[in-house]
């Protein structure tokens, strides 16, 4: 079983991104279908104050916190290479690079940037939001799987 430093790493790593998971887990079950319910002007307007908040440290320190610790946590599997949980810790340092935070930046932040340049009330705000919707919402749940499954492969290493 692991111990000391290692085993503090992971704990947090199981704490990180179940919190990243909870956060998009809310995207995706009511946020985004709430703002979807609106007229788009109101919708495009509302994601965007959401995205301008979601710069702030706290979920900044979350998430890019979790992504900085889930690649401490693969460095130091490689280095150690634990026979026994080798697999499941660099899974979930996978899982969530990849999964979670490349998606994010390839998938989800282009889409906010776009939004961000639309006026809300606009024409082009208006024909936007519903592909925005629908597509930042797909990337949203593999974020969301991505991130709970890092979770559950970490805390499999701990178990």
């Amino acid at each position: 079983m692991m111990d000391g430093p290692y085993f503090v790493l992971v704990v947090i790593g199981v704490v990180g991104t179940g919190l990243v998971a909870g956060v998009f887990c809310a995207f995706s079950t009511f946020v985004m279908p709430g703002l979807a319910s609106l007229p788009p002007a109101q919708g495009v307007a509302a994601m965007r104050a959401i995205n301008r908040a979601a710069l702030m440290p706290a979920f900044l320190l979350l998430f890019l916190g979790s992504a900085v610790l889930c690649a401490v946590i693969a460095v130091v599997t490689f280095v150690l290479w634990p026979d026994r949980v080798t697999v499941e810790l660099l899974l979930g340092s996978a899982l969530y690079l990849f999964g979670s935070f490349g998606v994010t930046m390839m998938a989800n932040v282009p889409r906010n940037e776009a939004l961000a340049k639309l006026e809300p009330g606009t024409q082009e705000a208006s024909a936007y939001w519903s592909a925005y919707v629908r597509e930042w919402s797909a990337w949203n749940h593999v974020r969301t799987v991505a991130s709970a499954a890092a979770m559950v492969s970490y805390a499999l290493a701990l178990s």
